[in-house]
């Protein structure tokens, strides 16, 4: 896995991954980008900051009709409202609204407790602990899975689970790692491994393909 990153860092330079201001703002962001794009993503975070509702206990206090409304380029916003209540209201009441206090918490144990909120599966987990917490983890997408998989990394029908413990085993690092690796991985995918037309000769790990075959 260190051979892909080392070609993907050469042809793309580093990613800064993921833009925000705050950790908050990465949470929320975590959560708004679930089935959409990040320019909705980033519209309906421009009104939460217009409005001053990118803080834990504004959000808390926020109704749930405005908070829908101010975040609805982002799509599914009713839910996605209640999605951020949710987790507003389980940062209060386990860890006194501060995020600080919740990343202290030793990844496996706090990745169990996100799972349990309302709206939060493993890749919206996994985000939030890698991107505002810098927990060393990998987040696991669309764009990886196809990528790993199409290179004969893993099959089909591999879970999240499968993909995240082989890229932790082949590819041991620090949080800044997995985090520019799972970055490049998006851009690789965007660019040229698209779901309908794969652009491999252009594709800056077209000779790893060749050696999987």
């Amino acid at each position: 896995m260190s051979e892909y990153y080392n070609q993907l860092s050469t042809a793309l330079g580093p990613q800064n991954w993921w833009p925000a201001q705050t950790q908050f703002e990465i949470v929320v962001g975590a959560i708004l980008t679930q089935n959409t794009s990040w320019t909705n993503v980033e519209q309906a975070i421009a009104n939460l900051r217009s409005a001053r509702m990118l803080f834990p206990l504004a959000m808390l206090k926020a109704s749930t009709p405005r908070l829908a409304r101010l975040i609805r380029p982002s799509g599914y916003f009713r839910q996605k409202a209640k999605k951020l209540k949710a987790f507003c209201k389980f940062l209060s009441a386990e860890y006194g609204g501060s995020l600080t206090r919740m990343f202290r918490t030793p990844t496996a144990e706090l990745r169990e407790k996100l799972l349990g909120v309302f709206g939060i599966g493993p890749e919206t987990a996994d985000s939030i602990l890698l991107y505002a917490g810098k927990h060393p983890v990998f987040v696991v997408d669309t764009y990886t899975k196809r990528i790993l998989q199409r290179h004969g990394w893993v099959s089909e029908k591999a879970s999240y689970d499968e993909v995240q413990q082989l890229v932790l085993a082949d590819f041991p690092g620090e949080a800044a790692h997995y985090n520019e690796l799972h970055a490049l991985f998006v851009q690789a995918g965007k660019n040229w491994c698209r779901g309908r037309e794969a652009l491999c000769a252009q594709c800056p790990l077209e000779r790893f393909l060749k050696e999987s075959r």
